[in-house]
């Protein structure tokens, strides 16, 4: 003990201790945080292909080896669940230079999207395609899943996932026809003009849960009309002016017969 409180005033000391203070940091982060995803379950012969399609169809706009160009980013480092999107929703290839890129039919089957991600995961680590489980309705809670999008994507998609304008000629797409892969995969990745929402910052149970909400929306309103679903302001502007309107009008129509 002596000769552990002697060293303890060693000139070394404190390089020392903030050495081990880094590496048991390091140990901590590395046992939790998210794994990224890699391309290690993806064969050989899938890179290989997705590397063809890649070449013949990406390579111009985001260059020979993804690196990316002025039109277009690096893919490096994006992984496969950023393909698998943008890819398995027809936003990529882009059919013209827009705000932003616009959902129509896929280029591509799923086995040729699944070997475009594999090619893309091998060049840099970034984030998997989810699995069935994690993207389940079933398991999720609607309830838990409709305060978290009302906290974090309703100013933007309508607290029913309706839609809605952003600046520039950009949009927030409606949710309603949108599988729940590609629900996932847009939080994971943050397309577009979209945040990133990470496993530490909405976690994998809490994506699940928002899926889970926004599957109970497809089925339209409880009751009654939608009026498109926009939320207080078109609905108001319903009762003043169809509301309001059927009133006048009834009143002017029991004035005239009583005159």
């Amino acid at each position: 003990m002596k000769a552990l409180a002697a060293r303890r005033h060693h000139r070394f000391a404190p390089v020392v201790l903030l050495l081990l203070a880094l590496l048991v940091t390091g140990g901590v982060y590395a046992a939790f945080a998210p794994t990224p995803a890699n391309a290690e379950t993806a064969s050989t012969e899938d890179i290989e292909t997705g590397q063809k399609l890649f070449q013949a169809n990406c390579a111009t706009c985001h260059g020979p080896n993804a690196e990316g160009s002025s039109t277009a980013p690096s893919l490096v480092g994006v992984g496969a669940a950023a393909v698998d999107f943008q890819v398995s929703t027809g936003r990529m290839p882009m059919q013209m230079n827009g705000p932003q890129a616009i959902a129509k039919p896929p280029q591509f089957d799923e086995e040729q999207t699944g070997q475009l991600a594999a090619y893309v995961a091998s060049l840099g680590a970034g984030p998997a395609i989810p699995t069935d489980e994690q993207v389940d309705a079933e398991l999720g809670d609607p309830s838990s899943g409709a305060s978290l999008f009302r906290t974090n994507c309703a100013m933007c998609h309508n607290a029913v996932g309706a839609g809605g304008a952003l600046s520039e000629g950009k949009f927030a797409p409606p949710l309603w026809d949108t599988s729940e892969r590609n629900i996932y995969q847009a939080m994971l990745t943050g397309p577009q003009s979209m945040p990133v929402f990470n496993d530490a910052t909405v976690t994998p149970e809490e994506k699940r849960d928002i899926i889970a909400y926004l599957d109970e929306q497809r089925d339209g309103s409880a009751g009654g009309l939608t009026l498109g679903s926009l939320g207080p302001v078109s609905e108001g502007l319903w009762a003043w002016i169809v509301g309001m309107g059927l009133l006048i009008g009834a009143a002017v129509w029991i004035g005239a017969k009583s005159s």
